[in-house]
């Protein structure tokens, strides 16, 4: 390429005030000057270094001198007809120099395509067109490495990129805005992985502020609150976990929770030596699932997650991203699922996160009758929004592929539904139709469950929905919000009410323990004893229970085996395993001492005979949501405390379920069954292996045809005091 330097006499005239703006990092096409731009048969090459002693643009490894233009700006002449591949040598007053690439030499990084469909709210991969990324870009003088940096900041009227490349001054890195997208982007050569930025953001009054990455995929770890540049390496290897989750039907297959908090399970861990511990530890107990509580990055750890500034990284707090990943891997490798709790309805107000992100009310709905939460001191998404109904729906579908989570519990989908939900009077803005109801939020969750089903065959959308809203896991085509599964808070706050009285007692609410059986198959529910239940003054499990330390203990193991013998999925919070004896604390961690304690040892004990034999009988699971799977034996018998129904399986096989709630066994007791013969007791949580008093039926009952209770059969059997039995066929 034949380059010659041309007189600076000739070079075009640039208005000052707009060399100012540039060279200042405030203007909103900072490419439009510096860079390589056609002029006569050549091209002119502005290039802006501050405080250099001398600048040259280097071309097919000849020198061409720049002149300083003013304020930093240095500009020369080459004279060629194709674009120059160059690169900017610098020489500063203390002798040093500096050879690097420009970034305002390079095309835009994202494309027309990924513009119209974040525009339009339908861009499903949106953390790779937005956030930074690792990026390589072709030329003369060969492959330019960096990363590129995309933002949607509409409000803003300049936006620059900050971090450790650059001392923290932006100046030189100011974005450019892609037409009327309100997307801002820049290629940056040099910056590597592991970099840390943040962005700055020039307001329409004229502030600058900085903010966070809002997908960002990796952060510093809190308080400390950069983001940081990210490439992944992890190999995946659960491809077998993936196929057959693809074909499996969740509501027909055993799911038992174990839910965690990932920083007080085990203090001290980080998610490699997590998957160590965490792993053979489910195994033992049989839990099919895992559900972390929040992972997404937060900056006030007593929130135990729920206030999420980083919606695309992994907290730091336990590791990278791809240690996240490989935890994940590892307990799929397992047969362990994993399921993530998900936080889209509110999010934090902290002035360097998504909070008036662009200096004016963005990802929250500007009125604050909408975008503000007056309990939780949070803001509240705008639903409404294209953009932001993006950012929340491809964020769900990101940690489903991204990092391969077999289910998201999505978090307070009551205070999303209820336009009117904590407010009180007037304090609330009508929908257009003048009802309580939020459609935006309503054609929200449609929308991202519908799609998180399409993209990701087998995974579970799970709603916390406290109220009786209808359809929450019903189709959307239908009306419904189409998650796969809703927590049955009423099962649980009623089940509580009554296991929390004294055996005398809970005669008179008899009907607390039977209610849920008028709406069980409503929804396709998953019965939750959740880390809710253990906080705030609430107590343990077990400090529940009344009575003396044996009967607390009994009363767990009987409630326990009347939840997992109930129609529906189940989860149980950590510690509640094994009759953990405070509320939970996310600072002290479980109580793991309290396992020396043979009794409490048992009820651990139990728990993993209850899986074992949950997972093994179909009757118990395949039919969860449909009547066919439940017959009451004697749903009436207040007066004794006792509970007895049958659960089957598609192929008709039935186990029967005894429940005895009181404080004295019962011999004798004439029970109803449906099959003549020999039935295998199956379960006994009064064995003394689990801590019992070893009232029991030797292994097996008779059922002959004398019937029963509606049955056509009965068999006279013993049933422990505060114990539960469970019986199936022996052929």
């Amino acid at each position: 390429m034949a380059i010659r330097k041309k007189s600076i006499d000739a070079l075009p005239e640039v208005a000052s005030d707009f060399v100012w703006a540039v060279s200042s990092g405030s203007h909103h096409e900072p490419h439009s000057l510096l860079g390589a731009h056609p002029h006569e048969k050549g091209w002119v090459i502005r290039a802006l270094r501050p405080m250099a002693k001398s600048v040259s643009a280097v071309v097919d490894g000849e020198k061409i001198e720049l002149s300083h233009l003013e304020n930093g700006l240095w500009h020369g002449y080459v004279a060629t007809k194709k674009v120059p591949d160059y690169r900017i040598t610098t020489a500063y007053q203390d002798g040093s120099v500096w050879t690097a690439d420009d970034p305002y030499r390079h095309l835009p990084t994202i494309g027309d395509l990924d513009l119209h469909l974040i525009s339009e709210g339908r861009h499903e991969d949106l953390w790779n067109a937005l956030g930074s990324h690792i990026h390589s870009v072709k030329g003369d003088l060969g492959l330019s490495h960096g990363t590129r940096f995309a933002v949607w900041a509409p409000n803003a009227q300049a936006v620059r990129v900050v971090g450790e490349f650059n001392s923290w001054n932006g100046v030189a890195h100011a974005m450019r805005v892609m037409g009327s997208s309100g997307v801002w982007e820049i290629f940056i050569p040099g910056v590597g992985a592991g970099t840390k930025y943040k962005y700055e953001i020039l307001t329409r009054d004229g502030n600058w502020i900085t903010k966070i990455d809002p997908l960002a995929q990796h952060t510093e770890v809190p308080p400390s609150t950069a983001s940081i540049v990210t490439e992944s390496t992890h190999k995946w290897n659960d491809k077998t976990w993936l196929d057959a989750r693809s074909k499996r039907d969740a509501l027909k297959a055993p799911m038992s929770v174990y839910e965690l908090h990932a920083g007080s399970w085990r203090q001290g861990l980080d998610y490699r030596s997590m998957a160590d511990e965490l792993i053979p530890y489910v195994l033992e107990l049989g839990f099919t699932h895992v559900e972390f509580m929040p992972l997404a990055e937060h900056p006030y750890a007593p929130s135990w997650g729920y206030q999420v500034t980083g919606y695309y990284a992994p907290t730091s707090r336990f590791g990278s991203p791809d240690d996240l990943k490989y935890l994940i891997d590892r307990l799929h490798q397992a047969g362990i699922g994993v399921i993530l709790d998900w936080v889209p309805a509110h999010f934090p107000k902290d002035e360097w996160a998504l909070g008036r992100f662009d200096g004016q009310p963005l990802y929250e709905h500007a009125d604050p009758r909408r975008g503000e939460h007056p309990d939780w001191g949070t803001l509240i998404f705008d639903f409404g929004r294209n953009e932001v109904k993006n950012f929340l729906v491809a964020n769900a579908l990101y940690w489903l592929e991204e990092f391969h989570i077999d289910g998201l519990r999505v978090d307070a989908v009551a205070s999303m539904l209820y336009l009117d939900y904590s407010r009180e009077g007037n304090n609330w803005l009508p929908n257009q139709y003048g009802g309580r109801e939020n459609l935006d939020a309503i054609a929200f969750m449609q929308e991202v469950n519908a799609t998180a089903y399409r993209r990701n065959p087998g995974i579970m959308m799970i709603a916390e929905e406290s109220t009786s809203w209808g359809g929450v896991s019903s189709p959307t085509d239908g009306g419904g919000l189409g998650f796969g599964f809703k927590w049955n808070m009423g099962w649980m706050n009623d089940t509580l009410q009554y296991i929390e009285k004294d055996p005398a007692y809970r005669k008179y609410h008899h009907g607390e323990l039977t209610f849920s059986m008028l709406y069980a198959y409503d929804e396709k529910f998953v019965l939750p004893i959740s880390h809710d239940e253990v906080v705030h003054g609430k107590g343990s499990l077990l400090a529940k229970m009344p009575g003396d330390r044996w009967q607390q203990l009994a009363n767990v193991r009987a409630y326990l085996a009347f939840m997992w013998a109930h129609p529906g999925k189940q989860l149980l919070f950590m510690g509640s395993e094994f009759g953990q004896q405070s509320e939970w604390n996310q600072e002290r961690g479980l109580e793991w001492w309290i396992l020396d304690q043979p009794s409490h040892r048992g009820l651990q004990t139990l728990v993993g005979q209850l899986n074992k034999t949950y997972v093994d009988n179909p009757a118990m699971w395949q039919l969860d949501h449909h009547y066919s799977g439940f017959t009451w034996i004697d749903g009436g018998n207040a007066d004794q405390n006792l509970l007895t129904f049958l659960r089957w399986d598609e192929a008709g096989n039935p186990i029967a379920v005894v429940i005895n709630f009181a404080g004295h066994p019962y011999h004798d007791f004439k029970l109803g069954l449906p099959k003549n013969g020999t039935w295998l007791e199956i379960l006994n949580t009064d064995a003394e292996s689990y801590g019992g008093s070893g009232v029991g039926n030797f292994g097996r009952i008779e059922a002959n045809g004398d019937g029963s209770h509606g049955q056509p059969h009965s068999a006279n059997i013993s049933i422990p005091p505060l114990g539960a039995v469970w019986f199936k066929p022996a052929v």
